[in-house]
């Protein structure tokens, strides 16, 4: 099952013990305080998705793994990074999960997560102070024909 956070206004997916940033950052982010090694040059409109590197991890396959500065020194015991609240739980996995999600919420103008598609999958609405449960089922949002969000999105993001 696949988890989908938010960090920093992006979308913060986590796939197998991979996890991926989806959209522009909206707010600066300490990517080595959220257990992320910095991702470098951010620009959605040109790479909606970005791999990040778990801080203290291998970032390819014959180095090992990095204790960051103060951190546990056994691998066992580094700490993943957290997706806060709500979440989603996704059934979809692997590098087909950040693709769907880039083309669910990223405006592709100007590479940010649109607000209005996250809060209708996670239920928020502006009559309801209630807020969301802390995990949202989303399953159905990776078996949703794409024509008909398609729909769904056009409408949501139309100005009034």
């Amino acid at each position: 099952m696949a988890r989908v956070g938010r960090l920093a206004g992006a979308l913060l997916a986590e796939t197998a013990g991979v996890y991926y940033l989806i959209g522009n950052p909206k707010v600066p982010c300490d990517w080595r305080a959220s257990g992320f090694e910095p991702p470098g040059e951010l620009d959605a409109t040109v790479r909606p998705v970005v791999r990040l590197v778990v801080r203290g991890e291998p970032t390819t396959a014959s180095e090992p793994a990095r204790p960051a500065l103060g951190a546990p020194t056994a691998a066992s015991e580094l700490a993943r990074p957290a997706l806060g609240a709500p979440q989603l739980d996704i059934e979809l996995e692997g590098d087909a999960l950040p693709r769907l999600l880039a083309e669910v919420f990223v405006i592709a103008r100007t590479g940010s997560v649109s607000e209005r598609l996250w809060r209708l999958v996670i239920g928020e609405s502006d009559e309801d102070d209630t807020p969301p449960p802390d995990i949202i089922s989303a399953r159905w949002l990776g078996e949703l024909p794409p024509a008909i969000w398609q729909i769904v999105r056009d409408t949501v993001l139309r100005c009034s």
